[in-house]
């Protein structure tokens, strides 16, 4: 590719490139036949945008708040695992390039920088990701860690009693590399003759398959932090989410990497955001490569979008500068598409603006 990347799209081509296929497969590879992997990006092609003309947009406000944060644009980063694997400095320069640009990141349990490597490698408003372990003093251990490094915010991911099937990293024999953050708590290697050894140490080692809705009362009680529900996908959860006083909900199927044929998220987004009925904020996650598509799950009720393969291809390409180009790609794209449809301030971004295909447009009559 000659030149600079223009758009979020080529960063993932250079982020190919760049990286060992064994590498890219994970990254970019989702559950069996990854139906679920392409609709999360196609489904955007489903809605058209509604554009109000003449409305003073000469100057635009993109910033926002989440959990009472301040940011400047409503684009989080995802927890996704292993920064290593795309670039040497890993988590850190990801949490640098969030903090640059004023936005969240959400580490990853399964970050190969430590909890506390990333605390201290910049000053900003970051999350923590995490599940419930089968050995809740794991679990514990890593979220009062968390919560001691300054975290504001527990990101509690719900879609994954068990690890989806990613056949790319079954062919290609992925091995789990030593977790830094598990390091004295658990053995992170495990031996086996069949396929990714990923499976075998989160499905038999790690995770509580019995993890139901009355466990979120005992996470409340081992952290001050609120609490985050990630992979809400319909609207009795929502109902549920809100009823057990969770703090707030992630519309994700796990980029895709957990259960193939789950919806697209954003053909499920207004029906998360209705259940909700704005007794807590609702974010997004999957499939956003474009400013109009945060534009679009903006207008359909999310408060702020999570990016996940984009950041990593920005960091496989370039380092900390990639990512923090791919933020500022969208950015730049969102702050291009309010001006275009007429909207100075994410506020003024409502269901109106945009047309799902379910919708007819309206007689001239």
């Amino acid at each position: 590719m000659e030149g600079e990347p223009v758009n979020v799209n080529e960063f993932q081509e250079l982020a190919r490139q760049a990286l060992p296929k064994i590498y890219y497969d994970y990254y970019s590879g989702g559950a069996e036949d990854e139906y679920t992997l392409k609709q999360n990006v196609e489904a955007f092609q489903g809605i058209t945008i509604r554009p109000r003309i003449l409305v003073d947009v000469s100057r635009i406000d993109l910033s926002t708040t989440v959990l009472g944060y301040q940011i400047s644009v409503p684009i989080l980063i995802a927890p996704s695992a292993k920064h290593k694997w795309a670039h040497p400095e890993g988590e850190v320069a990801t949490a640098r390039a969030a903090a640059v640009c004023d936005t969240i990141m959400i580490l990853s349990y399964r970050s190969t920088c430590t909890i506390e490597e990333v605390a201290s490698s910049c000053n900003a408003v970051r999350f923590f990701q995490c599940y419930v372990y089968k050995r809740r003093d794991i679990s514990a251990n890593l979220l009062q860690r968390a919560e001691r490094c300054g975290y504001k915010a527990i990101v509690l991911t719900v879609d994954s009693p068990r690890l989806g099937r990613r056949e790319k990293d079954i062919k290609n024999k992925m091995v789990n590399p030593q977790l830094k953050n598990f390091e004295g708590l658990i053995s992170t290697r495990v031996s086996t003759d069949d396929g990714s050894n990923i499976e075998a140490f989160d499905a038999n080692t790690a995770f509580d398959a019995s993890l139901s809705w009355k466990d979120i009362g005992w996470l409340r009680s081992i952290t001050n932090l609120p609490v985050l529900l990630k992979g809400v996908l319909t609207h009795e959860d929502a109902i549920k989410a809100v009823e057990v006083g969770v703090d707030g909900i992630i519309v994700s199927n796990h980029g895709a990497r957990q259960l193939d044929y789950a919806p697209p998220t954003i053909s499920v987004l207004e029906e998360v955001v209705s259940a909700v009925k704005g007794k807590i904020p609702v974010l997004f996650d999957g499939g956003i490569r474009r400013g109009t598509d945060v534009f679009k799950a903006l207008a359909l009720g999310a408060q702020a979008v999570l990016i996940g393969r984009p950041a990593v291809y920005g960091l496989a390409a370039k380092g900390e500068y990639g990512v923090k180009r791919v933020i500022e790609m969208l950015r730049d794209e969102l702050e291009l598409t309010m001006a275009l449809s007429g909207c100075p301030t994410l506020n003024h971004i409502t269901r109106k603006h945009v047309r799902t295909k379910h919708e007819r447009p309206r007689s001239m009559l």
